[in-house]
């Protein structure tokens, strides 16, 4: 049963992201975008993180 919802969940998910990006590039490309830019700044802010540890934590 939970397999079953898994895959339909998968699939409902697929078929909504080329939904998207078939009726409007534009806004896919946009959505894209904002997931990369949410990306790059949680590895910078793991980075700052682990330079403030690696200086003592000061």
């Amino acid at each position: 049963m939970a397999v079953n919802a898994k895959k339909i969940t998968v699939y409902v998910l697929v078929v909504f992201a080329l939904y998207v990006i078939i009726t409007d590039p534009a806004k896919a490309a946009s959505y894209v975008q904002i997931g990369f830019e949410g990306i790059s700044d949680a590895a910078k802010a793991i980075g700052d993180f682990m330079t403030w540890v690696a200086n003592g934590a000061k």
